[in-house]
Parts: C-alpha cells; sequence; structure tokens
C-alpha cells in the first residue's frame, strides 16, 4: 500500500501482515527514514523490510498495551536505537520516549505524526495520524484497536467493570477521527483481519474515513444504539489475552528462537505421561490417519496460536512434533507473538520416528462428511458435538447436537454421553483440535472434516434461531 504525496513522491505504507492473530502492523518510510506501528513480537520481519527497502528507522509507535500478542517494540527500539513511543499515561516498568495526545513528531524531512487519544478499547488507547509537513495534507491515520474496517475493537478486554464506559468511550474516539481528519485519509488499524480483539469482522482489507462514515456502525448509528448493539455481540476471546497486558507492561525481550532440545521417542512418551503437551503440528488428514498416542493436533495450516493458547493451561510445557525443522521454527515463531517463549523440546519426521523402540502403536481415528453423517443416522444414533462458538451454534445447528465451544472442551469432557462422538466446527480444523482432546482422553470419536454449509444439503435437519 501506498499513501501518495501531492509533491508526487511517494510516502509508503508497508503492512506486516500476521494472519494467524488477525493483526496487522505497519513499516511507513519516505525512502530513507522510517517508524514502525504495533510491531509483533518476533522482529526479524522489520528487520528484512528495513533492509529491502534501504530505510533508517528512527521511531516505534505502540497505539496501546496490547491485550492479544506480546509486542516487540521495546526489543525492536532496543536493536535499532529508534525512540519507543507509549503513551505517558501506561503503567510501565521500561524506559520510553512518553507520548500525550496533540503532540507531534517530525520524522525525515516529510512525515509528521500526530498523537490523537482515542480511548474505547483501553483507556490509554492513542490513534497516530500521519501528515505531509510540506504542504499539511492529513494523509492516513493508524488507528489501532479503535476505528477498525467496519467495526471498532472490542472494549471488553479490561473486564466487566469498565465495559460500559470504554464502549461509550469507543463511540466517541471513532466520531473525534471522522470529524479531525478528511474523507480522503486512509485507515490503517492494528486489529479487524480476524482478531478477537474485534467485536465484528469484515471483508475489507483497507479504507478511507470516508468509506467508515458511510458503513461503519460506530459512525452511522447514535451512541446507544451502537452500544446496545456492539455488546450484544460480543463473544467469548482467547483465555491467553489475560497473560499479554502484564506481559507488555513489563517490556518484553527480544525472543529466543534457537531450535529447542530434541526429543527421543523415550522423553516424547516420558512428556506424555507426565502430563505435558505435545503438539503435532502437521495437518487434520494426516494426524488422523496416524499420530503418537497422547499428542493433540494444532496444524500450522489453522488459527495454530490462538487455539492452542486459548485452551491450554497456562505454564503447560510444550513439546512441538513437527514433520520438518521449519515447522518447528514456524510454531516458534507463533508461539513467543502470544508469550509461550520456549519450547521444552521438539522433533521432527514421521509419527512412527516419535514412537520407535517404545513399544507404543500409533492412534487414529476416523474421519467423515456431513453427508455420512446423515447416513449414519438412518442407522443408529451417535452423539454429535458442536465446537464452534455459542452464536454460531445459535444461528444453525444440527438438531439434537451437543453443543461445548472448543474452548470449554478441555473441562467438560465429562459432559459427554458414554459411546462414540461425531465432532464437527465450521471447517474442520477446530474439529481436529477437538478430536484429537477426546482421543487423548480415549472417547471414540470420528472427526467431520467438511464445511458446515454443507450439512443442509446432507439432508441433515437444522435448528435455527
Amino acid at each position: 500500500m501506498t499513501v501518495q504525496r501531492s509533491s508526487g513522491t511517494d510516502i509508503s505504507v508497508v503492512p506486516i501482515e500476521t494472519a494467524s492473530l488477525g493483526d496487522r502492523s505497519y513499516l511507513v518510510h519516505d525512502g530513507e527514514v522510517a517508524f514502525v506501528v504495533d510491531p509483533q513480537r518476533d522482529i526479524g520481519r522489520v528487520l528484512a523490510l528495513l533492509e529491502e527497502h534501504g530505510v533508517r528507522l528512527t521511531h516505534v509507535f505502540e497505539s496501546h498495551i496490547h491485550n492479544d500478542y506480546v509486542t516487540g517494540g521495546l526489543a525492536l527500539a532496543a536493536r535499532t536505537g529508534a525512540a519507543y513511543l507509549v503513551n505517558a499515561e501506561d503503567q510501565v516498568s521500561y524506559e520510553r520516549t512518553p507520548v500525550h495526545s496533540g503532540q507531534t513528531f517530525e520524522i525525515g524531512e516529510r512525515m509528521r505524526v500526530t498523537a490523537l487519544a482515542t480511548p474505547g478499547h483501553t483507556f490509554t488507547h492513542l490513534s497516530y495520524a500521519l501528515a505531509d509537513g510540506a504542504t499539511g495534507e492529513s494523509l492516513a491515520v493508524f488507528s489501532g484497536g479503535s476505528l477498525l474496517y467496519g467495526a471498532t475493537g472490542r472494549p471488553d478486554l479490561l473486564g466487566a467493570d469498565h465495559t460500559d464506559e470504554l464502549v461509550r468511550l469507543q463511540h466517541a474516539s471513532a466520531h473525534l477521527l471522522a470529524e479531525t481528519l478528511p474523507d480522503s485519509a486512509e485507515v490503517y488499524p492494528t486489529h479487524g483481519f480476524g482478531s478477537f480483539c474485534s467485536a465484528t469482522q469484515s471483508e475489507a482489507s483497507s479504507s478511507t474515513i470516508g468509506a467508515e462514515k458511510r458503513s461503519n456502525p460506530v459512525l452511522t448509528q447514535d451512541e446507544e444504539t451502537y452500544v446496545r448493539d456492539l455488546l450484544a455481540g460480543l463473544g467469548a476471546y482467547p483465555a491467553y489475552y489475560a497473560h499479554m497486558g502484564p506481559a507488555n507492561a513489563a517490556g518484553p525481550t527480544e525472543p529466543d528462537l534457537s531450535t529447542p532440545e530434541q526429543a527421543d521417542p523415550g522423553e516424547i512418551r516420558r512428556r506424555i505421561e507426565a502430563g505435558e503437551w505435545l503438539v503435532d503440528l502437521r495437518n487434520r488428514t494426516v494426524f488422523a490417519a496416524g499420530h503418537v498416542p497422547g499428542s493433540l493436533n494444532f496444524g500450522l495450516d489453522g488459527g495454530f496460536a490462538t487455539y492452542l493458547g486459548w485452551l491450554i493451561e497456562w505454564g503447560t510445557p510444550v513439546t512441538l512434533l513437527g514433520e520438518t525443522a521449519d515447522d518447528v521454527a514456524q510454531a516458534q515463531r507463533e508461539l513467543v507473538r502470544i508469550g509461550i517463549d520456549r519450547a521444552a523440546a521438539h522433533a521432527t519426521g514421521k509419527p512412527a520416528d516419535w514412537v520407535a523402540g517404545t513399544g507404543v502403536d500409533l492412534a487414529s481415528f476416523p474421519t467423515a462428511t456431513f453427508a455420512d453423517l446423515a447416513q449414519l443416522r438412518h442407522h443408529r444414533q451417535a452423539t454429535v458435538l458442536d465446537v464452534r462458538r455459542i452464536d454460531e451454534h445459535d444461528a444453525a445447528a444440527i438438531e439434537g447436537a451437543v453443543n461445548i465451544p472448543l474452548h470449554e472442551l478441555p473441562r467438560r469432557l465429562g459432559e459427554l454421553p458414554a459411546g462414540e462422538v461425531w465432532v464437527h466446527c465450521a471447517g474442520g480444523y477446530r474439529a481436529s483440535v477437538a478430536a484429537s482432546l477426546l482421543d487423548a482422553a480415549a472417547v471414540p470419536v470420528v472427526a467431520i472434516d467438511d464445511s458446515f454449509d454443507n450439512a443442509a444439503d446432507a439432508g441433515l435437519p437444522l435448528a435455527m434461531s
């Protein structure tokens, strides 16, 4: 993405996508100097972009103390010598350049960045307006968790006692941005691309203040309507969020991404028997066909870090099982983003390698489609477990299905009736995670690897809200 300057020279805005968490960071430069907004923990991506574009980093801006990931801001500033800018009102335990609302920073000859207080996602949230220093033209706003594409950041992450005040502040903050900036200003949010920090989701990948004024409920609805509708639509968010704020206030250091120690088959078995998590990174199809008994499937092809961080008891040691060293390295990068700083061990290869010499056979379970489930019901009954969120289940569900959202399943396994369980979600990823949990608990399970859109076509009766 590029913001055009009136002089004919470009200021470049380079989004740094973290699709697995639904977030974006931004590198902004004029060809010589640069600033970064809301960098993720794995700062290597930013360092590579600085080298690629041949620019020098001078400022790192935080829009807020993040609740959904561990920041790389402090480490990036330390590595590059850039100033680290954090709201002066944030209680942090590290040295930073304190920022006050209304303060403007000159970056290079042309870039001017002004901090704007936009509370709502947090009490101390800041947005950053970018202007051309030569012409005064307002070019863009980096809105963090304030104004998102078709939505706003959720206001309930600081606890129920603060939600009502924050949601009203969020409405006022969005209107401040809409009134302060021209319709042509580009909007660059941090959240809203699948992040649970977003109150709702949008398919948009770019927007402007003018477009948001026409379509975003926070700008088209009065305050009371916005508050009522937003609060009614809020669902659950990952349990690991509780650990992100304290970690970010403490000042996260640069992560150690070196390869963890290698676990042989005996060590893998000992770790499973000790109650540790052995996480198989392969896709759900190959996991179902054969895996280490007791291991859990969080494939790298889905919301790996989000769901692992949501389900795990914080502090439980994690051993990573991947087909290749690159798979293990990718998993490490994703885990450090949510504060799981170091895997206990790893192993690569195939499942047979991970049980060799232990006398333990590989485990497996069947996979199926919704059409298979419909055929089964002509002959016998089985428990159907829907692990989608409550709001998804309420919108449309297979008649008779038991709804236990995936993030609640580890503590609610005892609620399932005895016998075979057919487990489904919306597309298959969460169903495989759930199936691995059931399989590890010796529950006979069939994983439905299919789109829920096919359930009705298969002839399964649906209950609709």
